[in-house]
């Protein structure tokens, strides 16, 4: 571990002015200390946040959510508003790492984490996102756990939230305070694909602060849930995954929300698989022609051409639980 500086602050005007002078914010710390043990981080200094006011999960007007960015991810799926009203986020959160990792991971940094990329951990391997312009090891490596939806020839890593594949489904707004005030990015823009600058992973600009994520009001009735597929029951990062919403009134959907993680480099909205269910009567071979469409553009690597089926039978099997069958 590098040497680095530490500065603890208590309120939002001190975190922001640390941040202007490029101090990287912390607060559960359970990825950041992990990657500076690495040295994949080298941070000159930590300016810890936790003490700010940002603890709260709050309705908003018409029935939306608004998590606080400091709420930790235990917080988030005991807490009655979420459960309740998103089940979905709920489930996405209990599904993530251990006990222990929840009870100190925050929101905030939750959908900041890094790729859990072995290459990008790696620092005698070559990774654009790591070190721009030195090569991706991972296209010619090793890859069945990597992205077939939204990579470049620069970086073909999968982002490893659960729950911000929650927050893309249900088409939540990220809210950041920075030094020239407050603003809100949507989800879909807030994590950024590789392209041609895999090191610039979320549309921050500098010294910003996320202060909190909240779901839109969506109509009613509405169920939800969240499947994870993984090479074990615990403690282990998605294969594939899907978050799915709907909305059924008179027997016919009327609005369909539906993201899918652990084959993306962002969590990855499923628009074409959502166009096929609205306006139809549930059913098992709707749930089958739409989960077909999961899987539209993928570019499998070497060793993750499974994840195509895997992911079509992962969206289907959600589509049904949260769905029914008839």
């Amino acid at each position: 571990m590098h040497p680095f500086s530490y500065t603890k602050v208590s309120d939002v005007g001190g975190a922001l002015a640390a941040g202007r002078r490029g101090g990287r914010y912390i607060a559960g710390g359970t990825t950041l200390v992990d990657l500076m043990r690495e040295t994949v981080e080298r941070p000159g200094e930590l300016v810890d946040i936790s003490a700010l006011p940002l603890r709260e999960v709050s309705t908003t007007a018409g029935g939306g959510l608004r998590i606080g960015a400091l709420v930790s991810m235990a917080e988030a799926a005991a807490h009655p508003k979420v459960r309740a009203t998103f089940p979905v986020v709920a489930q996405a959160l209990e599904l993530s790492a251990s006990p222990q990792l929840r009870n100190m991971a925050t929101i905030g940094g939750n959908i900041m984490q890094r790729t859990r990329c072995t290459y990008f951990r790696d620092v005698t391997a070559a990774c654009n996102k790591r070190r721009p312009g030195s090569g991706c090891a991972a296209v010619d490596g090793f890859n069945r756990s990597h992205a077939i939806l939204g990579a470049s020839g620069q970086c073909v890593a999968t982002h490893p939230s659960d729950v911000a594949v929650a927050f893309a489904a249900l088409e939540a707004t990220v809210h950041l305070q920075g030094p020239d005030g407050e603003r809100g990015v949507a989800f879909a823009d807030f994590l950024l694909p590789p392209g041609g600058t895999p090191d610039r992973e979320q549309a921050l600009r500098p010294g910003e602060l996320i202060t909190a994520v909240e779901i839109p009001a969506l109509p009613r009735p509405l169920r939800s849930g969240y499947l994870k597929v993984r090479d074990r029951q615990s403690y282990e990062f998605a294969l594939t995954s899907a978050a799915v919403a709907l909305h059924v009134r008179g027997g016919v959907i009327r609005a369909a929300k539906v993201a899918a993680g652990g084959v993306g480099t962002v969590p990855w909205k499923l628009p074409a698989v959502e166009r096929h269910l609205v306006g139809e009567r549930p059913s098992t071979s709707l749930w089958a022609a739409a989960a077909e469409r999961a899987a539209d553009g993928a570019r499998p690597l070497r060793h993750n051409g499974f994840k195509v089926e895997l992911l079509k039978r992962t969206v289907e099997r959600q589509l049904r639980v949260v769905g029914g069958t008839k």
